[in-house]
């Protein structure tokens, strides 16, 4: 529930974060304009879209493989009041000077074989709160204090150093890692996954590497990492575990804005607010764009509304409209299900077309969390043998028309009619972050989209 709860506040920070700079600007300014066009003009920020592999060493003793790899998608956005940095999101709650008090929610791998990563549950989350401080020079310290949803607790002490060069930024990082017992117990001494489990005494555990990106070309970047982590005594006498150490590895591509190179600018794109509501189907995404719709018999529906942050209006020079979307999804109760919140976050992209009239052709990738698993999406995880997660990959196709141009009424240039497909999966199997798993669910949804 705690989790839950910081989720949706990291959704609402977002949301209101873009205000954040209008609110440093004089009172005069906002009584010159309305807050609306602030939003608009403002300065793109910090962001990025990346795709990852990661691959790490299997300490446990059960199971035969020796590595697991995992596709991790990634976001990056940072304002005033709001950040996402790749698998971590959080809010910047106080600030002064050197020093920084952060909320944070973040991902944590569990790398047991991929054979029984389904059956346990793949990776967790984490929350808590995190005080930065800066040195100088590139230097700086965090202190982490952390939980997963059933408070079990952790720390972790960083030391780190950023380093940017021409075209290069790396991050290089020594931590301390305090768990409790309950901890150590669950996480790697699996008490309560199998009856050979075991419990076990807190500890400390060192982790060192390194993680950065390099600029290829225009907002291609390549991004790569490695780290080592050196377990406490208890963990490394413990008979679930074979190994000492363990080492991870991620390598992949990314498209980011960089302010140091494009400077920063006004961007012609407006936030926008849109209202959508869908039908459930079983068919998969690729029957969806083929035409070859199955009717959900128990006509399960859902209704959303998602905010748009303008981030850039091109990429690669490419006049595309992106956005950070947040949003809040509704699936309503019926005969097969209960009703259920659903989060989501995302980076989607416009390419707009004028002809015959202004229309759009959109594409998002994100996260999607839902409070109760769907009937739809149970329904096909159960006939492929698959314990469902909560949290999947999230992608919104979407095609709209100007409501202006399509009526001649200039009044409507800000409003678009559009169908989009909603849509919850989790990479065939390449991610144990949303537990190894084939399958998910699909929705047919229209909407009203308004710039403002």
């Amino acid at each position: 529930m705690k989790a839950n709860l910081l989720a949706a506040s990291l959704i609402f920070a977002c949301v209101s974060s873009p205000y954040a700079v209008a609110e440093n600007e004089s009172t005069e300014q906002l009584d010159a304009q309305n807050s609306v066009e602030v939003l608009r003009k403002k300065h793109s920020e910090n962001w990025g879209i990346a795709a990852t592999m990661r691959s790490a060493t299997i300490p446990y003793t059960e199971g035969g493989s020796q590595n697991v790899s995992s596709f991790v998608p990634m976001m990056f956005y940072e304002d005033d009041a709001f950040f996402i940095h790749g698998i971590e999101g959080g809010l910047r709650l106080w600030e002064e000077d050197e020093w920084r008090l952060n909320a944070i929610l973040r991902m944590r791998f569990i790398d047991l074989p991929r054979e029984v990563q389904n059956e346990i549950g793949g990776d967790t989350g984490d929350f808590g709160f995190q005080l930065k401080r800066q040195w100088g020079d590139g230097w700086y310290s965090d202190l982490d204090v952390l939980s997963d949803k059933d408070y079990r607790f952790h720390g972790v002490a960083t030391l780190g150093k950023n380093i940017q060069g021409e075209s290069f930024d790396l991050n290089a990082t020594v931590s301390a890692i305090y768990k409790d017992a309950d901890f150590n117990s669950f996480y790697y001494g699996l008490s309560e996954y199998r009856d050979e489990g075991v419990r076990l005494g807190a500890g400390v555990d060192f982790k060192a590497g390194f993680n950065g990106r390099y600029h290829v070309y225009s907002n291609l970047y390549l991004l790569g990492g490695a780290y080592a982590t050196y377990f406490d005594s208890n963990v490394r006498h413990s008979p679930t575990i074979s190994e000492s150490w363990e080492g991870e590895l991620f390598a992949g591509f990314g498209f980011f804005n960089d302010n140091r190179r494009t400077g920063r600018r006004e961007i012609s794109t407006r936030p926008y607010l849109r209202f959508a509501h869908g039908w459930a189907t079983p068919s998969n995404i690729g029957e969806i764009i083929a035409g070859d719709i199955e009717k959900d018999p128990f006509n399960n529906q859902l209704t959303s509304v998602f905010y748009g942050h303008p981030l850039t209006d091109e990429l690669f020079g490419i006049p595309l409209d992106i956005y950070l979307t947040p949003g809040v999804v509704w699936h309503w109760s019926s005969e097969v299900q209960s009703s259920s919140a659903e989060l989501v976050m995302a980076i989607k992209a416009y390419y707009t077309i004028d002809w015959p009239t202004k229309w759009r052709i959109g594409i998002a990738e994100g996260l999607s969390y839902v409070n109760h698993i769907t009937y739809v999406e149970q329904t096909e995880l159960d006939e492929k043998g698959y314990e469902p997660s909560h949290l999947l990959n999230y992608i919104d196709l979407s095609v709209d028309v100007n409501l202006g141009d399509l009526f001649g009424k200039s009044s409507w240039n800000r409003a678009w009619l559009g169908y989009s497909i909603h849509h919850r999966s989790a990479i065939f199997e390449k991610a144990s972050q949303f537990g190894r798993i084939k399958g998910g669910s699909n929705y047919n949804t229209v909407y009203l989209q308004f710039d403002f």
